[in-house]
Formats: C-alpha cells, structure tokens, sequence
C-alpha cells in the first residue's frame, strides 16, 4: 500500500510541476521582454617599441594607457605584454604591448580616435614605438 501511495504522490507532483511550468512559459513573453543584441565595437592595437629603449622606458610606455583610460567614449581598457605561449606557426608574440578596448558604436570609436586628448597622448608616445597595428571589429 505504501508503494502505491507514494507512486501516486509522484505522479502528482509531476503533473503539478507540468502545468505550473507551462503555465510559467506561457507568462515568459509579457514578463520579460527579448534581449535585443547590441552590437560592440571593438578596438585592438600592436605596439612594437624601438628595441633601443631603456626597461624604465618601457615601463613608462604604461603611461601611455593609463592616460587613454581616462579618456570618454571607451571602456574596458585593458593592456599587454605577450603571453609565453608555445611557439607555433600561427602564434605571432613579436610585439611589446597590445591594448583593446569597446565602443558602444562606431561613431564613438570614430569620435575618440580625434578627441584632443587622444591625440596629445599619441604624439607624446609616438617616438617610443617602431610599429603600430589597429584592429577595429564589430560583434552582433
């Protein structure tokens, strides 16, 4: 009797979660609203500095960063040095630093590369470097 007892408690229990879940699937679309993707514009540079600088040059090529994080438009300002990875015939590590950055359009990527600030960093930091590469890239 106990078999049977706990048999039928289960076959309710799935019946009730059954109709409370498609009673909740069918609630989803006028509770939350779809998530619209948002397209990210994605700004990557390479930097190879003149190999005639001294470690504390550098070190001080940091500053250059440091400084564009404080510029408007940008976000999640990050840079680098070239990670140890096993070398392989793809694996390109030549440069000094990279730094990537998003743009929340393209416009704003556009109207950051001429903001003054911007600008005076450049011209402050280009002596340092042999090199520049930019990558630009839209994410859907």
């Amino acid at each position: 009797m106990e078999r049977r007892k706990f048999l039928f408690q289960a076959v309710q229990a799935s019946a009730l979660l059954l109709v409370s879940g498609n009673i909740f699937a069918s609630a989803l679309p006028t509770v939350f609203k779809p998530i619209k993707k948002k397209k990210v514009y994605f700004h990557y540079l390479l930097f190879w500095l003149r190999e005639d600088l001294s470690a504390a040059e550098v070190k001080e090529f940091e500053n250059f960063f440091e400084g564009l994080k404080k510029l408007p438009y940008q976000r999640n300002l990050r840079y680098g040095k070239p990670a140890a990875s096993s070398p392989r015939s793809v694996l390109d590590n030549s440069f000094t630093y990279n730094a990537s950055m998003e743009f929340d359009s393209l416009e704003e990527l556009e109207a950051y590369g001429q903001l003054p600030e911007h600008l005076a960093l450049v011209k402050k930091y280009k002596p340092m470097f042999e090199k520049m590469m930019v990558h630009d890239t839209v994410y859907n």
